[in-house]
């Protein structure tokens, strides 16, 4: 008489190679972006320094509700696939706000082969009217209307300050992972771009330019 269950043995042996090498390939393809990150935020040489405040943990995009200046309704998670430098204020936008705005501009347009991985984003958090001759400069940016209260759920300042003190930097995941030093003036943009060309440096093995899957 055959011995019960003789033929298991046989069967299982490729069942269990096949999941081996499924698994490898998952590993394969994970694989560039815990090593861009682990280069980023573990493997640091010595004595260097982040310019912005890294946020731990890392806070995901919220699904909120927003509305472009020309009114077309849409979602804060549409942004997701790219970089993100991302300023908080009201649509009258005081000198503070304008500073930003030329600062995100710059910015971007200092990272040259770069910079379409990176989007200009202003998140207005009131319902202000945004002058006209403002609008004329902003047509490389993002400017979304999002409710106060969904911006402050996702994103923080630092003590005794408040939104819009601050640029954000969010990854091509959508999490918020990064605050700059309020009251940023163009001496110091330097140091921001030094920040996001190191990012952009120890993700380029799986980011890409356009909001394309990510890994």
């Amino acid at each position: 008489m055959p011995l019960q269950g003789a033929d298991a043995g046989p069967t299982a042996v490729p069942l269990a190679s096949g999941r081996l090498k499924m698994l490898a390939i998952l590993l394969v393809c994970v694989a560039p972006v815990v090593a861009s990150y682990f280069t980023y935020y573990v493997v640091r040489p010595e004595g260097r320094r982040n310019f912005g405040q890294l946020i731990d943990p890392q806070l995901p995009m919220p699904s909120a509700a927003t509305v472009s200046l020309a009114g077309v309704a849409g979602n804060l998670r549409e942004l997701a696939g790219q970089w993100l430098l991302v300023s908080v204020a009201s649509g009258a936008c005081n000198d503070s706000c304008t500073r930003h705005l030329y600062l995100q501009r710059q910015l971007r347009e200092s990272l040259g082969k770069e910079k379409d991985r990176v989007d200009w984003v202003w998140l207005v958090d009131d319902e202000a009217r945004v002058d006209e001759q403002l609008r004329g400069g902003l047509q490389q940016a993002h400017v979304l209307r999002v409710k106060r209260d969904d911006v402050a759920a996702w994103l923080a300042p630092a003590s005794g300050h408040v939104l819009a003190d601050h640029l954000y930097l969010v990854d091509p995941k959508g999490m918020w992972m990064m605050r700059f030093p309020p009251d940023l003036e163009p001496a110091t943009a330097a140091k921001v771009k030094s920040d996001l060309e190191r990012l952009l440096r120890a993700s380029a093995s799986w980011d890409k330019a356009g909001r394309e899957s990510r890994p």
